[in-house]
């Protein structure tokens, strides 16, 4: 996709997105990314050099090898989601292998799945394309729905099949969030010590966060903290939906902010909302990917760009994105990938 089309995608927010000017945090300070950060940014650090081999593996895959940046697909739905009402669009993606040539295919940097569908094609395709393996997930089949990550298998299965890293999800603001990250914290530390990097899905989850008709679980400060306590227990990326308000511990009325939070450090524009949670990853020295979110159909590709130039534009590292990928014939969802990464290889697209 090139500039004119993109800036035709976005329509009325073009000029508000592509020529946003931040003065919130200065550019200068973040860790941006870049061909060498892991060089820069982890060559210093406590990570062992089977992490710094694995890391750079996952940045050396894919159409944006040698960038800085990431695009990863992410399916694991069949869990979260069930597995009847994320693949009824697509029936092609109840076997897994289509997962992962969808990722081949569509040029990401890895692929993020379950330990069964990983473990099903380990031998094959471990090789040609590096394994995020999500090791925890939240299950709709208890009844009544209740929102709890728990642990489907051990750092030492993803480590055997062969995954470049593992990823997790703590439900920060929960019940059991406690326990979560208790758990993480524990599996973070042995993946690190087997050489395998860390991607932590830094999600909001109570249902206080919700205010009359205003939903909080996006807000700028709320994931800005959740991000800050992802990276605090040894998190190398941060995933994070992406900000849609701010405000949510004003609104109800918990924790400790700073007025500054909502005047000096942020404005309403979606970067600046953004840039807030980048620089809650300890300045960027560990990634922020944001979410795609989910399909909705014909906006799919204008919503998904959009992400990625708000992302990009921020300081982020890139996007970890699915359903508006998997949930459609297999061309369209390489094409959507594809347009996502292109956004990530514009030299038009800067750091706002």
């Amino acid at each position: 996709m090139n500039y004119e089309n993109l800036v035709a995608l976005l329509g009325q927010e073009a000029e508000e997105l592509l020529l946003h000017e931040c003065h919130t945090f200065s550019s200068e300070l973040l860790h941006l990314p870049g061909p060498d950060f892991v060089d820069r940014i982890f060559m210093q650090s406590d990570r062992n050099p089977q992490v710094l081999r694995n890391l750079q593996q996952l940045y050396s895959h894919g159409r944006l090898a040698g960038s800085g940046y990431l695009s990863v697909l992410p399916v694991d739905q069949g869990i979260e989601h069930t597995a009847g009402a994320s693949f009824a669009p697509n029936p092609l993606y109840f076997d897994p292998e289509n997962i992962i040539k969808l990722a081949l295919e569509g040029g990401c940097n890895a692929v993020a799945t379950t330990f069964g569908g990983l473990g099903f094609l380990a031998r094959k395709y471990a090789h040609k394309i590096p394994f995020i393996v999500k090791i925890n997930h939240n299950e709709l089949l208890t009844y009544p729905t209740k929102y709890n990550q728990i642990m489907f298998g051990s750092v030492n299965e993803a480590w055997n099949l062969g995954a470049a890293a593992v990823g997790a999800t703590v439900y920060f603001g929960s019940e059991e969030s406690n326990r979560q990250l208790v758990e993480v914290a524990a599996a973070f530390e042995r993946a690190h010590e087997l050489g395998m990097a860390t991607i932590l899905w830094c999600y909001t989850r109570n249902n206080a966060f919700k205010q009359g008709d205003t939903d909080y679980h996006t807000a700028a400060d709320l994931t800005g903290q959740a991000n800050h306590l992802g990276v605090t227990i040894h998190a190398d990326i941060i995933k994070q939906k992406l900000p849609e308000l701010n405000g949510g511990f004003t609104a109800i009325n918990f924790s400790k902010s700073d007025k500054r939070m909502y005047t000096e450090l942020a404005t309403d524009n979606p970067i600046d909302l953004t840039r807030y949670q980048v620089a809650n990853c300890y300045m960027g020295r560990a990634g922020l990917i944001n979410s795609g979110g989910g399909s909705e159909g014909e906006t799919d590709l204008q919503e998904a760009v959009r992400t990625a130039v708000i992302n990009k534009r921020a300081g982020g590292m890139g996007l970890i994105l699915g359903r508006r990928a998997f949930q459609r014939e297999f061309k369209k969802g390489v094409e959507l990938l594809h347009a996502v990464q292109d956004v990530y290889l514009s030299k038009d697209i800067t750091i706002a």
